[in-house]
């Protein structure tokens, strides 16, 4: 059964944060208390629109990044995630929400490798921090409960995590706190970049390498959300980070060739033939894996 992940609909962190295109290939028939999704399928379509304060920003999704990941063969690594038991430990508001995206993003790797307890983990950690940030509503014991039930389809999961990241998205846009949904988003795109630097160095596969490139558009879009908030305590040092980072994504060559879509009136479809060439030296590549490191190691410490 082919499924697709809404990514239009996801909340700011499967914004990334949890945020992807999703195909899983499973044909296994779900029993009566297994919950339907409804996904819509685009593999070709990596990103998602996020509006805050007006303006439209184009983010990659971390949970098409993971799919993308596990699909070039590489095992499954709990080395690369973020310790669940440090969420006791963020005391701010920045660091509670950055790593909500981060644990979101986690959460969404360690759920497509079918990983049990550390997604129930994962989910604990989101959990806590959505209750500090005041959107637990969005995070309750029913969505655990739910979690727990349909914890062996993976479908069913990534929904109830967008479901509840959905929830908090709106919350947070509510009460006029959009500087904590972009540091959700921030959070996000930060962890599954990290995923993808430590899977690139590890495998040399060219696709994971483009992911990276690709990555040169986000982080300008990223700089742009998050500059209204530099005087806030925290962000003019994330901010400052990213554009540092910036600098390096500077030598990453993107080509960008336009060819027209091809529209199918009778099934409603468009598909995109236009094409881009990324171009990512090794050198560059060692430069964005040390740079990001660098930038979650101050975020979860």
């Amino acid at each position: 059964m082919t499924t697709r992940f809404n990514l239009k609909n996801q909340a700011l962190l499967l914004s990334f944060a949890v945020f992807f295109a999703v195909s899983c290939g499973d044909d296994n028939t779900k029993d009566d208390s297994t919950e339907t999704v409804d996904v819509e399928e685009k593999k070709t379509n990596n990103t998602q629109l996020l509006e805050l304060d007006g303006k439209v920003f184009s983010i990659p999704s971390p949970i098409q990044t993971a799919y993308l990941i596990k699909g070039a063969g590489v095992t499954y690594n709990k080395d690369i995630l973020n310790v669940p038991s440090k969420v006791t430990g963020y005391s701010t508001n920045f660091k509670k929400a950055v790593n909500l995206g981060i644990y979101g993003a986690d959460l969404g790797y360690v759920t497509l490798y079918d990983q049990t307890q550390d997604a129930i983990s994962f989910l604990t950690a989101v959990k806590t921090l959505g209750d500090d940030l005041g959107v637990s509503s969005a995070f309750d014991m029913e969505l655990v409960e739910r979690f727990e039930k349909n914890i062996g389809n993976q479908d069913s999961v990534l929904s109830l995590v967008s479901e509840a990241y959905k929830s908090s998205d709106k919350y947070l846009k509510n009460n006029d706190q959009n500087h904590i949904g972009a540091l959700v988003l921030a959070g996000g795109w930060v962890e599954s970049l990290y995923f993808t630097t430590n899977s690139a160095e590890m495998t040399s596969n060219k696709e994971i390498i483009n992911r990276v490139g690709e990555q040169k558009n986000t982080v300008y879009n990223l700089i742009k959300l998050l500059t209204p908030y530099y005087d806030q305590p925290e962000f003019s040092t994330l901010v400052d980070d990213l554009m540092e980072l910036n600098d390096i994504f500077e030598k990453v060559e993107i080509t960008y060739t336009f060819v027209e879509p091809t529209v199918d009136v009778a099934k409603k479809t468009t598909t995109i033939n236009s094409t881009t060439t990324v171009n990512v030296s090794a050198e560059v590549l060692k430069q964005i894996t040390e740079k990001i490191a660098k930038i979650r190691t101050k975020l979860i410490s």
